[in-house]
């Protein structure tokens, strides 16, 4: 039988939820020098997995592959300003989506946090 591309997964979207609140408790409650910096790097793209896995029926390795790149992506716009460039360095939603700064760390977060997703993920489709 064939599957649905668009299909609404609970788990995935409970997930979805819980991650965005640790990662808004992260931003407004703690100033340390490691959760605040790479711990919501790491869980980031675990978030935007959860959120697209929420509403596509995908494949795990090529939605994880996608955030990926997907975050790559968003950290070089960060190296090239394109908060600046788009002349929205005034704009406080902007500059936490987008984010302002460069960072090599960043990457090496993004890399783990999907890895754990693909460490975790068999045993989660086991859940289901």
């Amino acid at each position: 039988m064939h599957k649905s591309l668009f299909q609404f997964h609970r788990k995935y979207f409970f997930l979805t939820l819980l991650l965005f609140a640790t990662e808004v408790f992260i931003a407004a409650y703690l100033h340390d020098a490691i959760i605040r910096p790479y711990g919501g790097d790491f869980l980031v793209v675990i978030l935007i997995y959860c959120f697209v896995k929420s509403f596509l029926n995908t494949p795990v390795k090529a939605t994880a592959l996608a955030v990926l790149l997907f975050s790559y992506l968003i950290e070089t716009l960060q190296y090239f300003n394109l908060v600046e460039i788009l002349g929205l360095e005034k704009s406080t939603i902007a500059r936490v989506v987008i984010g302002t700064s460069f960072a090599w760390t960043d990457l090496l977060a993004y890399t783990l946090g999907i890895l754990l997703v693909l460490l975790v993920e068999p045993t989660f489709k086991r859940l289901e």
